[in-house]
């Protein structure tokens, strides 16, 4: 699939997902969302591949959605391609895999959208960070005006989405945006190790720790409280749990299935 506009490949147990439309800066049109999406599912859907990365060609990670195409938007299209890439989106976050997104460049609109979309954001010092798309006259249609104020907070997301103000890597890490910088040589390698320290974790209890996450901020705390502990109590007494537990007091690795 080196030929497509969206490809993966896998080594190990580790899919990558490369936006690969470096032409266009990797710009999202809804034939490059519907191939995300197909990729999304074909990983997810793969039982030998326990966690993700996406990443980007050239010197973008995604640069926005495709100018061109949204020219030719009315009210009805644009609902729809709305929808389209907030579906994709959400088909990545609430994967029971963790997804890191090594960012390679720029993340603009959709791109920052995407990044936002996956668990973990690791970047090279060449990433820049930005929701510009009030100077199209248009605001973030793809999760932008929801994912951000969770990540950094309310001010600061209002803040660069009405100054459609680009940040570098540097004020992302310090924001919160993201977890770590490196240099660029050094991105893909450090993605997987810090998916690889992830999979040496219980894998249902990754995954419930995704979902607890996810679910309980769409909810008051006394709820999500609620289901923190449901999730804590499925997880008693399996076998993941007893190997965990036995392998702490053993003082060896847990060797998780």
């Amino acid at each position: 699939m080196s030929d497509a506009v969206v490809s993966t490949s896998r080594e190990g147990s580790i899919a990558t997902i490369l936006m690969n439309r470096p032409q266009a800066l990797n710009a999202l049109s809804p034939g490059v969302l519907a191939r995300l999406s197909d990729a999304v599912q074909e990983v997810a859907q793969d039982d030998d591949v326990q966690g993700i990365i996406v990443t980007g060609a050239g010197r973008a990670f995604v640069a926005g959605a495709d100018i061109e195409h949204l020219r030719s938007l009315d009210r009805a299209g644009g609902q729809v391609f709305a929808e389209a890439g907030q579906r994709a989106f959400d088909g990545i976050e609430s994967l029971p895999k963790p997804v890191v997104a090594a960012v390679n460049g720029f993340a603009l609109g959709g791109g920052c959208e995407l990044a936002m979309a996956c668990h973990v954001r690791v970047a090279s010092t060449t990433a820049r960070f930005g929701q510009p798309e009030v100077k199209l006259g248009l605001i973030p249609g793809f999760g932008g005006t929801q994912r951000l104020p969770r990540l950094i907070g309310r001010g600061l997301a209002t803040d660069l989405t009405i100054s459609a103000r680009m940040i570098d890597a540097t004020e992302a890490l310090r924001i919160g945006l993201v977890s770590e910088v490196v240099k660029p040589d050094q991105l893909l390698a450090r993605a997987r190790e810090v998916l690889e320290v992830i999979l040496a974790n219980g894998p249902a209890a990754v995954a419930g720790s995704l979902q607890v996450i996810r679910d309980g901020m769409d909810t008051d705390q006394a709820s999500g409280l609620a289901l923190e502990a449901g999730h804590f109590a499925r997880l008693c007494g399996t076998d993941e749990m007893l190997e965990g537990t036995s392998a702490f007091l053993e003082k060896r690795e847990a060797k998780f299935r």
